[in-house]
Formats: C-alpha cells, sequence, structure tokens
C-alpha cells in the first residue's frame, strides 16, 4: 500500500534569495530522513512561493518492512560456568530481550562463538513515524537567524501561519512549529485572501492555483522567463535578465503578471551602467536593449496581482523607480564637476588597511609596479603609470558611493569626460577583472599591466603583515586575486615571472611590511592556487604535482609545461618512462657524496650503456634547440627502448668503483634530461 505524502509550512514572506535553498534542502532532508527509516517512495517534489515551503513524496509505502534482527550477546565462554548453567551476564542479556538463555541460538565464526538471538522487528505505520520526519528535515534547514513569533518557542526563519501534513487524504496528527496539522492553506493575500482546503495530496498544485498561486516554483520561473522574453520580441528589444535576477523575482510573486513601464527619455544621458543596476538590483526591474545595446526608457516588472486596471500599476511602478534614476542623474552631473585627477587628494582620507596606508599611497603603489609591468609586457608604460595613479579615483565619487557594484565602470566614463587617453579610461574598468570565476579577462595590455598590479600589491602587502587566508577565512579576497592575477598572465601568455613580480611589489611598500618571509610565501600561495585551478580543468594530479616538483615560476611557462605533461602521459611510452625515471631517482638517491657531471667514454663496455651515452648526447643537442615542451617530451619518449635496454642488460653498482660512478653520472644527465619539463618519475600508470 502507498500513498502521496503532502507536507506545506505557511509563513510570511520568506527571504526571496533564501526561498529556493530553503525548499530544495527541506526536500532533501525529508528525503534522507525518510531513507534513514528505510521508507520507500517514487519522486520527491519540491514546491515554494513567497508564502510557503512545501515537499511531495509520491507513492509513500503504508509501514516499514518487518525485519529480523539480530542481538549478539556474551561470549559462550563467558555465557556459561564449567556445569554448563548460564552465567549472571548471559541472564542479564536475556532477560533485557525478553527471552530465556535457552531461546539463544549460538553463533560461531573464525573469531570466537557468542549468544545469539534473531528478534522480528514489526514495522512502525508511517504516518506514526511522519512527524519526527518533518520535525527533523525543518531542523536542519539553513537559517542562520530564526526568528521566534508570539508567545511561543517555536523558532524558524519566518512567522508560521499553517501546516499541511496529508498521507494520501488524511490528515496526520502533529503539532509542526507550533502549528496543529490539518488540510487547509491560504490562497492569494488578495485574489484568494481565504483559508482553502486540500482534500489529497495529489491535488495540492491545482486547487492552489485556483487560489491564485502557482506554487511550483521552477513553473513560475518558466512562466515569467518566457513572457518576458515574448513581451521584449514584441519590442523588439532584448531583455536584461540573468538567472539571479529571474529566481529573485521568481521568489517573490505567487501569481506572476509581466507589464511594461517607462520612464523618461533625459534619463538615457546617463551612463546606462547605473541605470541597470538600479532597475535590477533596487527595484527588481528587467531593463531593456535596442539591437544596437543601447538602454531603453522601458522596463519589463512582474506584478503579483492581475489588475482590472493595470495601468495604475504600471504608473505606480514608474513612479517608484524615477526618484532611483533622478538620483543616479543627480550624481552623475555632480560628479562631473570635480576631475578624477582632482580626487587623489581625498584618497588621502581613506585607510586602506592600518599598517599598509591609505588609498593614495596603494594607488601610487600600483602606479609604480604597473609601470614596471607595462614594460614588461610591451604596454604603454605611460598609460600603464597613470591608469594605476587613478585607478581608485573613482571610489571617491557620488556615484560610485551610492552605487558600489559601478565603480571602475564610473572610472572609465569619468576618465573619458576629463579627456584622458582612452587606454587609461579603459583600464580603470579593466582593472578589475576578472571579477568573479569565468569572468572576462582585460582587452588591452595596459590594463592587464594595473590589474596585475592592483592584485600583487595586495597579496604582497596582507601577506606582509602576517595576515594570509586562514582555513575558510579570507577578508582580503586573497585567492581570489591571486586566481584573477594568474589567469591573466596564463590566459594572455604574458611574459612575467612571480619571483619578480613579487620582489619588485615588495619594494613599492618600504618598510610596511613586518613579515620576513613575504616573498617565498607569496609565491607558495600563488603556486597552490595552481593545483585548484588545473584541477578544475580536469587534469590529473600527478601532471600538476610533476610540474610543481620543478617551481615553475612564470605562469605562462607553468601553463605550457602543464599541458605538455598532460599530452605525453598520454602517449604509450609514458609509464615505462616514468617507472625508469623513478627507478634512476632511486639509484642516485642513494649514492654517497656528489656525483660527476661528466661521463667517461672510455669506460662505458657494456654495449647497452654505449647505446644509452649516444642517445643521450643526441637528445642534449636536440633539446638544447626544441621549438616546444610537447615536442620536447614527444621526443624524450623515443629513448624509451634503449633506457629499458640499459636497465635490462647493465649492473648500475658494479663492483669497480670507476665503472659504478660513472654509470652513475651516466645516469645523472638522463635525469636532468627528464626534468628540464617537469618530473616525470611524479607521474602514476
Amino acid at each position: 500500500m502507498t500513498q502521496d505524502f503532502l507536507v506545506e509550512i505557511g509563513t510570511e514572506e520568506l527571504p526571496p534569495k533564501a526561498l529556493k535553498t530553503l525548499a530544495t534542502a527541506f526536500a532533501e532532508q525529508l528525503t534522507a530522513e525518510l531513507a534513514t527509516l528505510e521508507l520507500s517512495h517514487a519522486e520527491v517534489s519540491w514546491y515554494a512561493a513567497p508564502r510557503r515551503l512545501a515537499v511531495r513524496v509520491n507513492q509513500l509505502v503504508a509501514q516499514q518492512a518487518d525485519k529480523v534482527v539480530e542481538k549478539r550477546g556474551p561470549a559462550l565462554s563467558a555465557a556459561f560456568d564449567e556445569a554448563g548453567n548460564a552465567s549472571k551476564a548471559a541472564q542479564g542479556w536475556a532477560r533485557g530481550l525478553g527471552i530465556d538463555v535457552a531461546d539463544a541460538e549460538h553463533l560461531e565464526t573464525d573469531k570466537g562463538a557468542w549468544l545469539l538471538y534473531k528478534q522480528l522487528q514489526k514495522g512502525a505505520a508511517t504516518v506514526s513515524l511522519l512527524p519526527d520526519v518533518v520535525q527533523q528535515a525543518l531542523a536542519r534547514l539553513p537559517i542562520a537567524k530564526p526568528m521566534r513569533w508570539g508567545s511561543s518557542d517555536a523558532q524558524f526563519i519566518r512567522p508560521v501561519h499553517t501546516v499541511i501534513m496529508l498521507y494520501g487524504n488524511d490528515v496526520v496528527p502533529a503539532t509542526i512549529l507550533g502549528r496543529e496539522a490539518g488540510r487547509h492553506s491560504y490562497g492569494h493575500r488578495f485574489h484568494a485572501p481565504d483559508l482553502v482546503a486540500i482534500d489529497h495530496a495529489d491535488q495540492y498544485l491545482a486547487v492552489l492555483k485556483d487560489a491564485y498561486v502557482v506554487a511550483d516554483f521552477n513553473e513560475r520561473k518558466d512562466y515569467i522567463a518566457e513572457h518576458v522574453a515574448k513581451t521584449a520580441a514584441d519590442m523588439q528589444a532584448t531583455a536584461l535578465m540573468d538567472n539571479d535576477l529571474l529566481e529573485e523575482v521568481t521568489s517573490l510573486v505567487e501569481w506572476p503578471v509581466v507589464l511594461v513601464g517607462e520612464f523618461e527619455q533625459r534619463f538615457l544621458q546617463v551612463p546606462s551602467e547605473p541605470l541597470i543596476s538600479t532597475m535590477k538590483d533596487n527595484q527588481k526591474y528587467i531593463p531593456l536593449q535596442n539591437k544596437q545595446g543601447e538602454l531603453l526608457n522601458q522596463f519589463i516588472f512582474i506584478t503579483n496581482i492581475t489588475s482590472k486596471d493595470p495601468q495604475q500599476i504600471i504608473s505606480g511602478n514608474e513612479k517608484v523607480v524615477r526618484p532611483r534614476l533622478a538620483d543616479a542623474e543627480f550624481f552623475f552631473r555632480t560628479d562631473q564637476k570635480t576631475k578624477l585627477a582632482d580626487r587623489l587628494a581625498s584618497l588621502e582620507t581613506v585607510l586602506f588597511q592600518k599598517q599598509l596606508g591609505t588609498l593614495a599611497e596603494k594607488s601610487v603603489r600600483i602606479s609604480t609596479l604597473a609601470e614596471a609591468v607595462a614594460g614588461m609586457i610591451g604596454a604603454n608604460t605611460a598609460d600603464a603609470a597613470r591608469a594605476g595613479l587613478l585607478s581608485k579615483t573613482d571610489l571617491m565619487t557620488d556615484m560610485v558611493g551610492e552605487f558600489p557594484e559601478v565603480q571602475g565602470i564610473m572610472g572609465m566614463h569619468y576618465a573619458r569626460l576629463d579627456g584622458e587617453n582612452e587606454a587609461v579610461a579603459l583600464a580603470l574598468n579593466e582593472q578589475y577583472m576578472p571579477r568573479f570565476s569565468g569572468d572576462a579577462l582585460p582587452a588591452q595590455l595596459e590594463s592587464c599591466a594595473v590589474a596585475i598590479a592592483d592584485k600583487m600589491d595586495t597579496l604582497v602587502g596582507i601577506f606582509g603583515i602576517g595576515q594570509a587566508p586562514k582555513g575558510d577565512k579570507d577578508p582580503f579576497a586573497l585567492r581570489r586575486a591571486a586566481i584573477g592575477a594568474l589567469r591573466i598572465m596564463v590566459e594572455k601568455q604574458l611574459p612575467l615571472d612571480l619571483v619578480q613580480l613579487i620582489g619588485q611589489s615588495q619594494a613599492t611598500f618600504s618598510d610596511k611590511l613586518s613579515c620576513p618571509t613575504v616573498s617565498e610565501d607569496v609565491l607558495e600561495f600563488m603556486l597552490g592556487r595552481f593545483r585548484a585551478w588545473y584541477q578544475e580543468q580536469g587534469y590529473p594530479v600527478d601532471v600538476i604535482q610533476a610540474v610543481l616538483a620543478r617551481r615553475p615560476t612564470s605562469p605562462a611557462d607553468f601553463d605550457r609545461r602543464v599541458k605538455a605533461v598532460a599530452e605525453f602521459r598520454n602517449l604509450d611510452a609514458a609509464a615505462a618512462l616514468a617507472a625508469a625515471n623513478k627507478r634512476v631517482a632511486n639509484i642516485l638517491a642513494k649514492v654517497d657524496g656528489a656525483i660527476a657531471d661528466s661521463v667517461k667514454s672510455e669506460l662505458l663496455t657494456e654495449v647497452a650503456e654505449q647505446a644509452l651515452y649516444q642517445a643521450i648526447q643526441a637528445e642534449q643537442q636536440y633539446q638544447a634547440t626544441a621549438p616546444s615542451y610537447t615536442e620536447s617530451l614527444a621526443h624524450l619518449a623515443a629513448m624509451r627502448d634503449v633506457i629499458d635496454s640499459f636497465f635490462d642488460q647493465v649492473m648500475v653498482n658494479a663492483d669497480d668503483i670507476a665503472v659504478r660512478q660513472n654509470r652513475q653520472a651516466l645516469l645523472k644527465q638522463l635525469r636532468a634530461l627528464f626534468l628540464q619539463v617537469a618530473d616525470i618519475s611524479l607521474l602514476q600508470s
């Protein structure tokens, strides 16, 4: 026998950004509890709307299956005395089970013998277990700050008004979060404000939809996405709606209705980014662009009510957004009265970090390092230095003060209005790239120089005062800064060396740094980021370790080595060569004293060792001019047979000391060949 099970927690409006997380967690935790109790079922569905979380379990069994539980007692040696009488231990064990010792079986294994009783455990009725299942699932929801309400001791993310628990068409008796479970839920706050009855668990969605509530989160989301796209297409426009905004809007409405509003054309004289920001972040509106990518003075919004006069709702939303746009317009006009260069002095009033000084000091350091980096990568040094100096000035504008998310972007716009070079203006925006994982990189080299300088300044500075990240705590986002700098250097294939960069950045701090190992610490930290980064891209761990063992400090060079070793690893000869290299490394590690660099050819008496010597000499000549790491390793792979022959036919640790030392020198040269790109001996077969 099976029935569908439904549980709904009816609440005050839930936090929209947490709604989906709470709903999915509720379903996952409830499913886990059912699994623990061995209650089988079919599909589990979760539902979420602004005033409710719900889970439906299809075809949930009516009762746990009966099962035999084995209860092991004392060892036979302790269960009976010499006369065969049951000991006190055996009697106590039997009494606890409600049986006589004579009722027990004997369990004999290769480890000994024990008393054993097999007890039939009747399965409990599912309905009797469900209240605790729900309680446990709710207790494990990710709620940072639970609330209390009224005089109840119950706690939840928002006050609870109703609880539905239905097994088929029967109410499951329970008190959950201070509310007695029933079959009633509230409909739409305005269209159907009264309680509605759910007669059966499988009627939940249909009954609520009749009450103007689309309880299925994904159904609402799909509806909104489809109708926003259609509305925009009808206007020959593109809707600027990312998934985060779509899910937040979905979490705000029970009965979505798509409408279009507009604002005065004059607001479009303000750069589009702050307008888009305030519409999306503050109002949850969906901005529109034309085919040329220009912002339109129209927007789409989602209302939670079907109105007989939708123009009233449209007008209301237009009135709400107008002051926000007017603020952006005012800030834009006011900010233009002071050039970015004239804001440098104001940076002296803002502390970057107590021991590292102000933003003004950081800007000077960025400028100095950006100029040096630009020279290394062939960028315009003057533009990079200028952009570095102005890099934080837009933080002092009213616009960025009101809309922090447009930092850098407004710097770019204001720099253009100030008459700065286009490279300088673009660098003020691109200095923050990549802003997040997978984000675009700076487009121009001057921007790369400033972005790298900014990130290295933060890394060296914070490490230099002994505040490296610990565990999952990273208040200065040093991991993101390191990955961002490495991505720029690798993906742009910039000829930069971390040791040199760290040293030059360190020099810009004068005497502010107190940690004596800052250069080693930052280098180790950045090399450590490579491991996680390449693993995310699917590279085997042994490939990354093989390259890390050589500690290449040029990120672009590191990348070329990883890709070459990954390709080499797929060759047929790779496993044999890796094993041979491991053997060579072990032999050389056991040698006492120094090993000669040169090989005496006259001491090579075996054909196999002469062949290896000649192959090494030829390979050394090739490797000196090898066009790439990939071709270098592929060429080395051709030595497999001659290496195998050497180990099959030659005894390295010969009795003759001179011969032995000469063969060790030969292996040292072989090892050096295979260490040029990576430590091949670390590759796993």
